[in-house]
């Protein structure tokens, strides 16, 4: 007769391993959903309503005091300074999961202890949202593959947590592609790495 501790165990893992396949599934069809019409609502509905990224960069640094206590973590305006207001129209629970896969990677591939650094605020006629740490880094040829599905720049920035898919980032880029914006990727070995959200700039007031 198998120990009961043993049976424990083993149910414990395949629900952890079920669990990953269902969030699996839903990236895939989130992402299948989002290349048929990338920039508008047809086959995923976005609820959109004035928004200002400060409060995701809040979330993003409590995630991330909350996930991965022994990492400092700074909130700042982008590129530095003190952050600033950066309102836009968005979806908020989408651009919350932007900014979740955003803290997860960072947390994912790089060291314990790597600190992060949060940026908003603006830059011309666009509502920036950045995250930023200080890990190993990605080659040129790695970033140029970043947001591509499926790909993994392991060799790059040190694996810390199991079960990753690779569609991450390729989610990041899709959905805030759906919400008429970019994200890009400063990078180099040794240098850490920076995603940086750019969203239009909101600035009806109603009035």
């Amino acid at each position: 007769m198998p120990r009961r501790e043993d049976v424990d165990s083993a149910m414990s893992r395949i629900e952890h391993e079920a669990a990953r396949l269902v969030r699996l599934v839903e990236d895939l069809l989130l992402l299948a959903r989002l290349a048929e019409e990338p920039t508008a609502d047809a086959h995923l509905p976005l609820q959109i309503t004035p928004m200002d990224l400060r409060s995701l960069a809040a979330d993003a640094l409590h995630d991330l005091r909350a996930l991965a206590p022994e990492r400092p973590v700074t909130l700042t305006g982008p590129d530095g300074g003190p952050p600033g207001v950066a309102p836009v129209l968005g979806d908020e629970s989408r651009l919350r999961q932007v900014t979740s896969n955003l803290v997860g990677n960072a947390i994912a591939h790089t060291p314990s202890g790597t600190p992060v650094r949060i940026g908003v605020g603006t830059l011309g006629d666009r509502a920036v949202l950045e995250l930023s740490d200080e890990g190993p880094g990605m080659t040129a040829e790695q970033a140029t593959h970043v947001f591509d599905r499926f790909y993994r720049a392991d060799t790059a920035r040190t694996r810390t947590h199991s079960g990753g898919a690779g569609l991450g980032l390729s989610i990041v880029h899709s959905l805030v592609t759906a919400h008429h914006g970019r994200v890009d990727v400063r990078t180099a070995p040794g240098q850490g790495a920076t995603f940086r959200i750019l969203l239009p700039l909101h600035t009806d007031t109603g009035s």
